[in-house]
C-alpha cells in the first residue's frame, strides 16, 4: 500500500496588469491529493487579448512568492529538478514528478498583459483553489 503524502498544495491566480472584460485567468484543479510517487499537473487557462508572458509562483506560508518559471511564447518549456512548466496556446501547465512534503506551498500562476490606460480593469480571482 502507497503511503499517503503529508503535504498541501494552494493553487491561486494572480493577474499582473490590468485586463479587458472578457479576459479570464483561471487555474485548475482546486483540491488534489496525491500519494508518494505518483505525480501531479496543475493547469493555468489564459483568454488574454494582449498577452506579453506568464509565470509561475511558489509561496511558502509566511513568505512572499518566489518566481519558478517566465514563459513568452507558446511551446516554452523549462524544469528545474522535478518541476517543469510548459507554455500552450490558452495556457500553461505545472508539473511536479513525484511530489515531496517540502513541495507543499501556494502555487501561483499569473499572466503579464498589455493594455492603453482606461480600456483595461482589473479582474478579481472569484475563488482560491487548495491542492491537498
Amino acid at each position: 500500500m502507497e503511503n499517503m503524502l503529508k503535504c498541501a498544495f494552494i493553487v491561486l491566480w494572480v493577474q499582473l496588469g490590468w485586463l479587458r472584460g472578457e479576459d479570464r485567468v483561471e487555474q485548475s484543479p482546486q483540491t488534489l491529493r496525491t500519494q508518494e510517487g505518483d505525480s501531479l499537473s496543475l493547469n493555468c487557462s489564459r483568454t488574454v487579448s494582449s498577452f506579453r508572458g506568464l509565470q509561475w509562483y511558489r509561496q511558502d506560508p509566511g513568505k512572499g512568492p518566489e518566481l519558478l518559471f517566465l514563459l513568452y511564447s507558446a511551446g516554452d518549456e523549462k524544469q528545474k529538478e522535478r518541476l517543469r512548466a510548459t507554455l500552450l496556446k490558452k495556457g500553461s501547465s505545472l508539473h511536479i514528478e513525484a511530489p515531496k512534503p517540502e513541495d507543499s506551498a501556494t502555487y501561483l500562476c499569473a499572466v503579464q498583459t498589455q493594455c492603453s490606460p482606461g480600456t483595461c480593469r482589473l479582474y478579481p480571482n472569484p475563488e482560491t483553489a487548495a491542492l491537498e
